[in-house]
């Protein structure tokens, strides 16, 4: 199989991109991917482990990193792979973590960015407080949060968020819904994540 060259991408093209291979693996079959990162092999070294997947990894003379993972027998990628059914996330800020917005920002878009290439994406995603603007015009999530929607993803955004932040003419994405309902998907779902 021909190598996944990553060199230079961001978390989680690594791995995601590694993933893809690997549902079209067949048992025996390597998927090698070229990073340039030691947190990225880790990375792929952690994802094929907790897949039930074998991994080695060499480095080149250039200093970058040839990651090897060869899909085992008896493990149905597509299933290992996946999220898992009616997971909820409920995002209440445009940033994911606390510290510097600017990283926050990367890593909220890699964060969903990420649930798109999910072999089960959430089943809803609610938006509340400054999260609401990230499903509005001009937020550079707006594609990702598209695709998942054209998936299935229910996207809603709190009306009261919208209002006081007067975005509520600018919704590019989604319904716009309320807080007794958004309590009520969050208690609903069989898990929920909470950024």
């Amino acid at each position: 199989m021909e190598i996944i060259n990553v060199l230079g991408k961001p978390c989680p093209i690594p791995v995601i991109e590694a993933k893809k291979a690997l549902r079209k693996a067949v048992p025996g079959e390597t998927v090698r991917v070229l990073v340039d990162n030691d947190v990225s092999r880790q990375n792929l070294e952690k994802m094929a482990a907790g897949q039930g997947f074998a991994s080695a990894f060499e480095v080149q003379g250039d200093g970058n990193v040839l990651v090897s993972i060869t899909a085992t027998a008896g493990t149905a990628a597509p299933a290992a792979l996946s999220g898992g059914q009616g997971f909820v996330a409920a995002i209440g800020k445009n940033t994911m973590g606390a510290g510097d917005d600017e990283l926050g920002a990367i890593l909220i878009k890699g964060f969903i960015y990420s649930l798109t290439e999910m072999d089960a994406p959430p089943e809803t995603l609610l938006f509340f407080n400054s999260g609401v603007w990230l499903t509005t015009e001009g937020s550079n999530v707006i594609g990702d949060l598209k695709t998942l929607e054209a998936k299935g993803t229910v996207i809603s955004s709190c009306g009261t968020c919208l209002d006081f932040y007067k975005l509520k003419d600018k919704l590019a994405v989604g319904n716009v819904t309320n807080m007794y309902a958004i309590a009520s998907a969050m208690a609903d779902a069989a898990k929920v994540i909470n950024l």
